[in-house]
């Protein structure tokens, strides 16, 4: 047998719902550019789910059975207020949520593929809500109602601050919804379908999803973006303090990708709209640092900025805590996995790799009366 750590190049299985050629996203074909441009994220998610777009009565009616599952039950709120408010990490309350929500699924052990189908808009629905209920419960506020008035991305924003968003706003934060949605084979897609190769439900895939995406190595690191850019300050430190950083050699987080070696296709758009939405809170200095901090990784590692680098500064400008970032990209996620999910289902196989042993061979079993 021939190990390769960390699986890296290793193809595990096929699937038509992403891909990354020659640096080059695509969702079922279709560049990001186009998609994140000139799509809803309602739209990305149909897509990723029937591996092809809806025409406008579709997306309509898609639409309405996503507002129609938006409300969370009320023993799941609840719920969230024995959490330990002052410790426990917004993504360790989202996978114990998630799953809590199984609970109250009639449907969560059925498993022919409409079940299937129905639980996975609930889910979609219900992310964003798990989300923004928790950030307001643990700040001593009610949650606040969803409007099925509202678009999926600014629906986010209303159910967290319980102001309607600008356009802008919701521009930016659909964008970033569009671009997180899927990614190939990655650590959470690859853990939902490992779990659910055994035929375990949805509730449970998307949870054993959420606990990979925990890790800083996956979904974390643009909350750590962030708290580098706080601890810069300012665009006078960045030289000195990267420069340190480097000579150290401590990681930048945000830069460089294990599958592109030119550069991540996702981050022009997030730098775009963190330049619009610092200027518009008028703190451009978030910008100017990552630009800065940019220039000097990109010229001296040869490194380029991935999707997590600007993503940091763009929803920082969105009044969003820096914890729930990673929490927001498993609501653009749970889309990814919700469709390698269904595609799991759809043609299984279980999943069990090999490992080549390293340990001691060959050694007698001694009793333990004999043992020094």
């Amino acid at each position: 047998m021939t190990t390769t750590r960390g699986l890296e190049g290793i193809v595990a299985t096929t699937s038509s719902i992403s891909s990354i050629i020659d640096d080059t996203l695509t969702y079922v074909g279709y560049n990001i550019d186009d998609l994140t441009n000139y799509a809803s994220f309602e739209e990305v998610i149909y897509l990723l789910w029937h591996l092809r777009l809806p025409n406008q009565a579709e997306l309509e009616e898609f639409r309405n059975q996503l507002a129609d599952e938006y409300e969370l039950p009320t023993q799941v709120l609840e719920h969230f207020k024995t959490y330990p408010i002052d410790s426990v990490h917004p993504m360790g309350a989202l996978r114990t949520a998630v799953s809590l929500l199984g609970l109250f699924d009639d449907e969560a052990d059925v498993m022919d593929d409409e079940a299937n189908y129905r639980k996975a808009i609930r889910l979609q629905a219900k992310m964003p809500a798990l989300v923004t209920a928790f950030a307001r419960i643990r700040n001593g506020q009610d949650p606040v109602s969803p409007r099925k008035d509202l678009s999926f991305a600014a629906n986010f924003l209303y159910m967290l601050t319980g102001e309607e968003p600008k356009d802008i706003q919701v521009e930016a934060f659909n964008k970033a919804l569009v671009l997180h949605a899927d990614h190939e084979l990655n650590a959470s897609t690859f853990t939902g379908r490992v779990c659910v190769a055994t035929l375990s439900d949805v509730y449970s895939g998307v949870t054993a999803a959420i606990g990979a995406l925990k890790g800083p190595l996956h979904g974390g690191a643009n909350e750590q973006v962030m708290k580098m850019l706080t601890d810069i300050d300012s665009v006078e430190n960045v030289d000195q303090i990267i420069h340190e950083k480097l000579d150290r050699k401590e990681k930048i987080m945000g830069f460089g990708h294990r599958v592109y070696r030119e550069g991540d296709p996702r981050a022009k758009h997030l730098r775009e709209m963190s330049k619009k939405l610092t200027e518009l809170s008028g703190e451009t200095k978030w910008y100017e640092m990552s630009m800065k901090i940019e220039e000097i990784v990109t010229s001296e590692k040869n490194l380029p900025p991935n999707v997590d680098f600007y993503s940091a500064s763009v929803y920082h400008s969105l009044n969003i805590d820096h914890d729930l970032f990673t929490p927001i990209f498993a609501v653009s996620r749970v889309s990814g996995w919700l469709a390698h999910i269904l595609e799991q289902y759809s043609n299984n196989r279980l999943i069990r790799p090999r490992a080549e042993y390293t340990g001691p061979g060959k050694q007698q079993f001694i009793p333990i009366d004999q043992r020094g």
